[in-house]
């Protein structure tokens, strides 16, 4: 299996997937989607993989962001279309594997960065790491899942302060408020991530599954919440706030918003 924007590597029972964009930070497009898509259900479907590792390429971004460029113009329909969607291909896809997922972020995970780093079931950051959903400087609300996962891991007062504002959090304060569950040094990340891999190559994978699979179920009931996400992310791509934010993004000035 080849792909255009991914790199796979094996060490050990470890699947190591590498989102390879380095040139546009890594950033989430339609393509990159599908293609993750493809790679975890294959790597879920081999009994060989006993682990898988996610990451990107280069030593600044795990991944910047969603790919603006494709959905600036996109109407309401669109833009739920988007997200729920995305939901089906990645982000909830990912966190319901049965073989457990370590992002190793590696550097800036920023919106759709974030929201699929909080899909994996570990996070490894790396020192340099810069973390947030900034979505609403764009007019917008995250929509792959980080009003949901977010308060799930920081708890819902330091979930909706790092939404409303736009906030960055550095790998330190992401430790402190439990969204990772280590940082390390950058040069080593992967060996420290792989060394955990390596904890769970030696366990039960049926046990493993099952025990993914039970975690799981404790958060079933958020599925009334990423429906209602969609639905107001949607609803953002009808607004003049939507459209002054992406094209200020775009044309890299700092956008004026009217709250209509």
């Amino acid at each position: 299996m080849s792909f255009q924007f991914l790199l796979l590597e094996n060490i050990g029972a470890t699947r190591i997937i590498t989102i390879n964009r380095p040139d546009q930070m890594n950033a989430l497009n339609k393509a990159t989607i599908e293609e993750l898509h493809a790679a975890f259900a294959d790597a879920d479907a081999d009994s060989s993989v006993r682990a898988i590792v996610l990451t990107g390429a280069g030593d600044k971004a795990f991944v910047a962001g969603a790919d603006i460029k494709e959905f600036a113009s996109f109407s309401i329909e669109q833009g739920k279309e988007l997200s729920l969607l995305g939901h089906e291909q990645l982000f909830n896809f990912v966190e319901r594997l049965n073989t457990p997922v370590i992002a190793a972020v590696n550097g800036y995970a920023f919106g759709g960065g974030l929201e699929l780093a909080m899909s994996c079931h570990m996070r490894v950051a790396s020192s340099n790491a810069v973390m947030g959903l900034p979505e609403v400087s764009l007019g917008v609300i995250p929509g792959y899942g980080g009003t949901q996962r977010l308060p799930r891991l920081v708890g819902r007062g330091k979930a909706t302060e790092l939404i409303v504002t736009a906030g960055r959090l550095a790998a330190a304060d992401a430790l402190q408020w439990g969204l990772v569950n280590h940082v390390v040094e950058l040069e080593n990340l992967m060996q420290f991530t792989t060394d955990l891999a390596g904890k769970i190559e030696k366990l039960s994978p049926s046990a493993i599954s099952s025990a993914l699979r039970a975690v799981q179920a404790g958060f079933d009931g958020e599925a009334v919440g990423l429906k209602a996400e969609a639905e107001e992310f949607g609803k953002c791509f009808g607004t003049e706030d939507f459209k002054e934010g992406t094209t200020a993004f775009m044309e890299k000035r700092k956008p004026t918003f009217t709250g209509k």
